[in-house]
């Protein structure tokens, strides 16, 4: 009787087993038919990002915001394209500071992984062997040749170019158009431009020299106008040891004329408030480049302005327009995190997202992806150097600027004659000369 109670049961069992057969189990999808599906194995999680920290030293607070962006920019291209997360340490010190700032961390080894330099600096830092060869870089590639040649020292690219200008002085087109006032083109008709200004109680220059750098564009540009057009070889010469400050001290007659029509209290204006004052038409003119068009035009997006040489003496020819290369980044030769500083690098000529970057610093183009429409006042500019009027920003030796710009301010104000501020620029150059030899 058990067995065929046990029997029965194990032909019952049978049955519900076939009858299975030809179903699909709800409970576990994985088993259809009565045979178990081996899915397919699912793809391997993503490994952990690597963490890498860049440091980055930029003179260019007035850009914080729009640097900060693009960085940002990068940091997701750089996860999404390698699986490195890249966090950044960024220092700003302004203008008048960065040089002593990057040299202080240069000289205690503790140099940025990118650092700005202008680009007439840049044998000095080449020749200590701070700045890796970025010649192999594709964002070279694309650079123009005229600007290439700026950043290329003993067959080597040290720096990429970021900020080049056309640049003389700023003035107002509303203004000068009220007034039926044209650029002028020799020191005397900049006396009547003056004059013209004062009468009709305008201001003719804003004087903003609470920041040394700012002043020191006024030897910028009367020193690149005279050695061009007058004494082509005073740099060799000085060089040698075969000239003088006092050769070239017709750039007084300009500066004199500059600081005696210019708006009250400059030591107390630096160059934030001297672009509002500008923006808000205080003074007619400013000794200052369109690097600042950002600043201007966030205070009165409706002001136009112009880019015109400035005159250092009644030879026309002298009245020309710098070509420059200002900022340029480098990548420290000594970096621990060389691959990701070069990405950024490289990044900053990228062909879809570098426009818009420059467009909005009101940076020339440098590079064949910039593809973007230039400002007023650069074609403005462009006129002058196609006309043969223009020079190559002028290479002082390490050190030569600064000690122009402090000694402007002091001539300013009265602290320092003439005679003085030549007598110590020559001591200043012999002794740049003699830290290199």
């Amino acid at each position: 009787m058990k067995k065929a109670l046990y029997i029965g049961l194990a032909s019952l069992m049978m049955l519900v087993s076939l009858s299975a057969c030809g179903t699909t189990n709800i409970a576990n999808p994985a088993v259809n038919n009565g045979e178990k599906v081996v899915e397919e194995a699912t793809a391997e999680p993503t490994a952990e990002a690597q963490k890498v920290e860049l440091k980055i030293q930029m003179g260019s607070p007035r850009f914080k915001e729009q640097f900060e962006k693009y960085f940002e920019q990068f940091k997701a291209k750089e996860l999404a394209e390698k699986n490195i997360e890249v966090t950044f340490d960024l220092e700003m010190p302004n203008p008048d500071q960065a040089k002593q700032v990057l040299q202080a961390r240069l000289t205690s080894n503790d140099a940025p992984d990118i650092f700005d330099v202008h680009a007439n600096d840049l044998p000095t830092y080449f020749k200590a062997g701070y700045l890796e060869d970025l010649s192999g870089q594709p964002a070279i590639a694309t650079l123009y040749e005229s600007v290439k040649s700026t950043v290329t020292l003993e067959g080597q690219v040290v720096a990429l170019p970021l900020e080049s200008s056309s640049w003389g002085y700023l003035y107002n087109k509303k203004i000068f158009n009220e007034l039926g006032i044209a650029p002028p083109q020799t020191l005397d008709e900049m006396k009547v431009v003056v004059e013209k200004l004062q009468a009709n109680k305008v201001k003719p220059f804003m004087l903003a020299f609470q920041e040394s750098w700012v002043p020191q564009l006024m030897t910028a540009l009367s020193l690149g106008g005279i050695t061009s057009s007058e004494h082509p070889d005073w740099i060799e010469k000085m060089n040698k040891g075969e000239a003088s400050y006092a050769d070239v001290q017709d750039i007084f007659n300009i500066i004199d004329l500059i600081n005696a029509n210019g708006t009250a209290k400059p030591f107390e204006v630096g160059n934030e408030a001297g672009s509002t004052d500008f923006a808000n038409g205080k003074a007619a003119m400013w000794v200052q480049g369109p690097w600042n068009a950002e600043t201007i035009l966030k205070v009165n997006p409706d002001i136009e302005f112009g880019v015109a040489p400035l005159p250092v003496s009644n030879n026309p020819e002298g009245t020309m327009i710098n070509l420059s290369v200002s900022t340029t980044l480098a990548v420290s030769k000594s970096s621990k995190n060389k691959e990701v500083a070069l990405d950024l690098l490289n990044y900053f000529y990228d062909d879809k997202d570098s426009s818009a970057l420059f467009e909005e610093l009101k940076f020339n183009p440098v590079s064949t992806v910039h593809k973007y429409e230039v400002f007023p006042w650069v074609n403005e500019a462009s006129k002058y150097v196609e006309q043969g009027k223009a020079y190559q920003d002028l290479k002082l030796p390490n050190g030569v600027t600064d000690e122009q710009a402090k000694l402007l301010q002091s001539y300013y104000a009265k602290e320092v004659t003439k005679e003085q501020f030549i007598s110590s620029m020559d001591k200043a150059w012999e002794t740049a000369i003699k830290s290199v030899q």
